[in-house]
């Protein structure tokens, strides 16, 4: 069974990257317009707008609402700007010991997680 990207890839099981707070959307009068930046270990892998999205906030909620109830308070995770480390080259993956901060424009903040390594069934897996 083919898994699209789109919505997978945005969380998984135990995770869920929020913070360091949210916000109203009253409190953003243009979504498309809020500046992003990823950085690990010091280093700014990302530097965009919500403006750079595949899929802008609009679209996103008009596609989702098609077959979810989107109730007050539902929180979409939407992606970030270019930049992603898989399509580097030479690629690059998080690992054990990797600072990631994630900054969001308009008063918004910084989400700072630090990447730790699971071990499960003998196998490493780097987890936030």
């Amino acid at each position: 069974m083919a898994v699209s990207q789109w919505s997978f890839s945005k969380g998984f099981d135990n995770t869920n990257p929020l913070g360091p707070c949210l916000v109203a959307a009253s409190a953003m009068p243009d979504p498309q317009k809020v500046p992003l930046k990823c950085i690990v270990n010091g280093d700014t892998l990302q530097d965009g707008t919500t403006a750079d999205q595949i899929f802008n906030v609009r679209r996103t909620i008009a596609h989702l609402s098609q077959g979810t109830t989107l109730e007050p308070g539902s929180v979409i995770l939407t992606g970030t700007p270019k930049g992603v480390g898989f399509v580097r080259k030479p690629p690059i993956y998080l690992k054990d010991g990797d600072r990631v901060e994630t900054w969001v424009g308009g008063g918004i903040g910084t989400l700072f997680n630090d990447v730790k390594e699971e071990k499960k069934d003998g196998k490493a897996y780097a987890k936030l």
